[in-house]
């Protein structure tokens, strides 16, 4: 079983619209894919129209009280099973450090999906705190979403900091450009020249495209109402990319 997380410091830079399509892309390619909507905005679990009916809480899940099977949804797509958000784990920090029970909390939690998912995608919350801490520890690679200016790129670098200033391992960082529009220059400027601090990143550019924003509309995954279009094929690049990283 592989883990993974696409997380950002900054919101609004195609963070849970990539974990979506990955999700959906992996599942189609016939591996048992569970996506953890982590964010309480909970804007993955809205995409994939699932709701957390399992009203345990945190606490409840961290002490063993709540199997964290219980919490798991099927989606509408084959393969594809989901953990919604809950507006009540904006807590989740403050149980976590109520457990106190090191960084790999999260880890023993998914440990037993090893039996049925082949990958599970954690879709984080834009913020350094213990559950990034934690997912930190439990993802084998992060995948970092970046708009190609200089501060999108920032959140990379603080992210990349971060891992460096607590003994993280920072080529576990994989960056890789979204929303690209090449008819700004600055854009255009960036994608040819990759910042060196990227040199870990993937390579496939996700494109500026408004039909990224029906997917609100129709609630799925871009492949499953515009599977032609040039950003969807993007997709099913950088999940060939993210593949052969793991």
């Amino acid at each position: 079983m592989n883990i993974i997380a696409f997380f950002n410091l900054k919101g609004g830079v195609g963070k849970t619209t990539s974990a979506v399509n990955i999700a959906w892309q992996a599942a189609n390619q016939g591996l048992p894919t569970l996506l953890w909507d982590l964010d309480p905005q909970g804007a993955a679990s809205w995409l994939l129209q699932c709701k957390n009916k399992n009203k345990a809480g945190p606490r409840k899940l961290l002490s063993g009280k709540t199997a964290i099977g219980e919490l798991v949804r099927h989606t509408d797509y084959p393969l594809l099973d989901i953990i919604p958000a809950d507006f009540s784990f904006r807590q989740l920090d403050l149980e976590l450090a109520r457990a106190d029970s090191g960084d790999d909390q999260l880890a023993r939690l998914l440990a037993p999906f090893s039996e049925h998912y082949s990958l599970i995608i954690l879709d984080c919350p834009p913020s350094f705190s213990l559950l990034s801490e934690q997912v930190f520890a439990a993802a084998e690679a992060i995948y970092i979403p970046i708009i190609p200016s200089h501060l999108s790129l920032r959140t990379f670098e603080q992210t990349r900091d971060f891992f460096k200033e607590n003994d993280l391992k920072a080529k576990r960082l994989h960056g890789f450009f979204t929303m690209a529009d090449r008819r700004r220059s600055l854009h255009r400027i960036m994608l040819s020249h990759p910042p060196k601090m990227l040199r870990h990143g993937l390579k496939t550019v996700i494109p500026y495209a408004a039909v990224v924003e029906k997917m609100g509309l129709a609630r799925a995954p871009l492949a499953e109402f515009a599977s032609s279009s040039p950003v969807n094929k993007a997709y099913e690049a950088l999940w060939q990319e993210i593949k052969a990283t793991l």
